[in-house]
């Protein structure tokens, strides 16, 4: 057994839908996001992070589930909303909840980044909780149904290969396109006019509706045992691309506004 399939294993006693994207899609958003940073910006970000970039950041919030005195972030990764929601009631229900998920804790790790009273070690946590956070809440899945642990207990086929819908979300899709993140990055990377009006002038919950939408989507034309392959990747590539940008413009923005 492999050392990945040793950890899947001990984590099944655990709610699975924590991990987001996977590498790939994380490290996909924090490069795009890079490529959108202002001069300010990119210098507070190096003054915090130094050497490393924000796509090599950006899986930490994952990496670090093997300390488990880090248990504790397990909720910050994904927000349960429920089905047939409008917009205003996805507000509603953001607004509501007070347990840690992606929604409240993102402004959190703004807050320790814009005080000057913040040690070096609390900013360096809270860049790298933020760059990956904010990848979270743009993998649609992270905004998916509580009951199915946000598509974990769908189960399906991914090329002939048992798998679940979060998996195929976090993965497969990503993974079947055989790129590298930086090869991803700069194949997407081109958000036209229109769309970075719009979402430049997204608030975070915003932002959270339009992973929310997505989802719909997503659980609209999968179900349970769907044998997935070829149609899926063709039906489902633009909406991935479009999250995946969407997630690094996100991310370039706040931190823009974080060191304006």
């Amino acid at each position: 057994m492999t050392k990945a399939l040793l950890i899947v294993g001990c984590m099944t006693c655990l709610p699975l839908h924590a991990n987001a994207w996977g590498m790939l899609g994380h490290r996909i958003v924090g490069q795009i996001a890079e490529a959108h940073l202002s001069k300010k910006a990119l210098k507070g970000v190096k003054g915090v992070l130094g050497n490393e970039t924000l796509a090599m950041a950006s899986n930490w919030g994952d990496f670090i589930k093997s300390d488990t005195s880090y248990n504790y972030l397990y909720n910050w990764h994904f927000v349960n909303l429920p089905a047939g929601l409008d917009k205003q009631g996805v507000f509603n229900v953001l607004d509501k909840v007070q347990e840690p998920n992606v929604y409240n804790k993102v402004p959190e790790m703004v807050a320790i980044l814009k005080d000057n009273n913040s040690s070096a070690e609390q900013k360096v946590f809270a860049m790298r909780m933020l760059v990956h956070l904010i990848g979270d809440l743009n993998q649609p899945m992270h905004t998916a149904r509580k009951d199915d642990l946000g598509g974990n207990k769908v189960a399906v086929t991914w090329f002939g290969e048992k798998s679940n819908l979060h998996r195929v979300w976090d993965e497969g899709l990503i993974e079947y396109q055989q790129l590298s993140y930086t090869e991803y990055a700069k194949a997407i990377d081109y958000p036209s006019t229109a769309q970075l009006a719009s979402w430049n002038g997204l608030s975070l919950r915003d932002y959270v509706y339009g992973s929310y939408e997505a989802c719909n989507q997503i659980y609209a034309k999968t179900k349970g045992d769907d044998k997935l392959s070829y149609q899926y990747n063709f039906n489902f590539l633009k909406l991935l691309n479009e999250q995946l940008l969407k997630g690094g413009i996100c991310l370039a923005n706040v931190l823009n506004e974080i060191y304006k």
